[in-house]
């Protein structure tokens, strides 16, 4: 199995003004290639820069400029060219697909926050010792960096990454051959019903509930945005204060992403454990939190009907406090590492199909909390309901397979 690891790292000061000074070229390097493309194709349509003219330049690059650009690991920065090169592959993927193309962009010191370096040992070095509690990991042109290793790294590192986040800095490990820890066989399935009033619903009649940490932080983000909107949007010279109100909302995210991540690691784990087979819906967040698209009048032009845009903005933010996304992909993982069996089901009509006698429609959901069915008057919770079907198109599927 592959993985990833992620750990605090713990620098020096000397250390972190480091690990920003090779973020900032980095950056450099990212948008004076991309600049490059952008002048080739301008002279002339029918020339186009590709990685490997951009990555045989860097032996150039990196004698002409050694203070900035030759201190760094030479593979990271054919990995910095390579994340322009597929920037651009998905620029004329969506093309091709008449999809909105979204041309590569310049990046901002602020918003270029990852390095990789593609192997173990070239430029950098996951250096764990065994007899020695604080674990490091040595980046050309840094040094050894402590490194908050919490829990045991499993298979062999693979790519290490170096990403900030606020003011923290975290080592990312991606691993293969790991092996996986099967627990022991309960014999028991259990489907889930994924919601915005509850967090999860099982087909026992679990209700596991929403914590809405955006909602509860609203106040408190509200007041740093709103204070980091009396800065000037285009200032050229950012004052120590604005940067300080950047860092403020920063941190509140970085809080409310990590309470998200934590409570999904917590469920995750709590299933895993005690079932063998979890069914779910098979659901497309991205397509359910798409904004609607504006209705204009056929009689009048330049005026659009109403389309419930706010409702739907609204509905859309409890979505995605939620995280169903994040929750699958990490319920998804922990299974696999586990053994256990995950079954993606459909999900189209499951809070409106009786699990009793089978009846579909419309009315049978009476309220957003309470079911009952207009043809043999079953009555239960309306997420309770849709878990049982959940788990009943799990078992058929599962006889299919058979």
């Amino acid at each position: 199995m592959i993985r990833a690891y992620r750990f605090l790292m713990r620098p020096t000061a000397r250390q972190a003004v480091a690990l920003g000074e090779m973020l900032r070229d980095h950056c450099s390097l990212y948008n004076a290639a991309l600049q490059e493309r952008r002048d080739a194709y301008r002279h002339s349509s029918k020339t186009s820069v590709k990685y490997g003219a951009q990555s045989a330049q860097l032996k150039e690059i990196r004698a002409f400029d050694p203070e900035r650009q030759g201190r760094w690991s030479f593979s990271s920065q054919q990995a910095t060219l390579r994340r322009l090169d597929k920037a651009f592959a998905a620029f004329f993927r969506r093309v091709k697909a008449g999809q909105t193309p979204g041309y590569p962009r310049f990046k901002g010191v602020g918003h270029f926050d990852t390095v990789v370096f593609p192997k173990d040992g070239d430029g950098c070095r996951w250096d764990p010792t065994p007899h020695d509690p604080v674990t490091r990991v040595r980046l050309q042109g840094i040094g050894h960096v402590r490194v908050h290793q919490y829990r045991p790294v499993q298979g062999r590192v693979k790519t290490i990454g170096v990403k900030r986040e606020g003011n923290r800095w975290y080592v990312v490990l991606s691993c293969d051959e790991v092996p996986a820890e099967p627990l022991p066989s309960t014999g028991v399935m259990v489907g889930i019903d994924m919601g915005v009033t509850h967090f999860l619903t099982t087909s026992d009649g679990e209700h596991i509930p929403n914590p809405r940490f955006l909602g509860a932080a609203a106040g408190e983000l509200a007041a740093a945005q709103r204070h980091l909107a009396t800065f000037p949007k285009r200032t050229r010279r950012r004052t120590k204060a604005h940067r300080a109100a950047v860092r403020r909302v920063a941190k509140l995210h970085a809080k409310i992403r990590r309470q998200r991540v934590d409570h999904a690691q917590k469920t995750a784990r709590a299933l895993v454990r005690d079932h063998d087979v979890i069914a779910h819906e098979r659901l497309n967040v991205a397509s359910m939190t798409r904004a609607p698209k504006p209705k204009p009048a056929p009689d009048r032009p330049g005026v659009f009907l109403p389309n419930q845009r706010a409702a739907k903005a609204g509905l859309n933010r409890r979505i995605l406090d939620t995280g169903w996304g994040v929750f699958l992909a990490i319920l998804t993982n922990k299974a696999e590492s586990a053994g256990r069996i995950m079954i993606p089901v459909d999900p189209r009509n499951t809070s409106r199909t009786c699990p009793d006698c089978g009846h579909v429609a419309k009315e049978n959901r009476v309220t957003q909390a309470r079911f009952k069915c207009s043809a043999c008057g079953f009555t239960a919770h309306a997420d309770h309901v849709g878990a049982l079907n959940v788990l009943n198109r799990a078992g058929l599927a599962l006889c299919d397979a058979a």
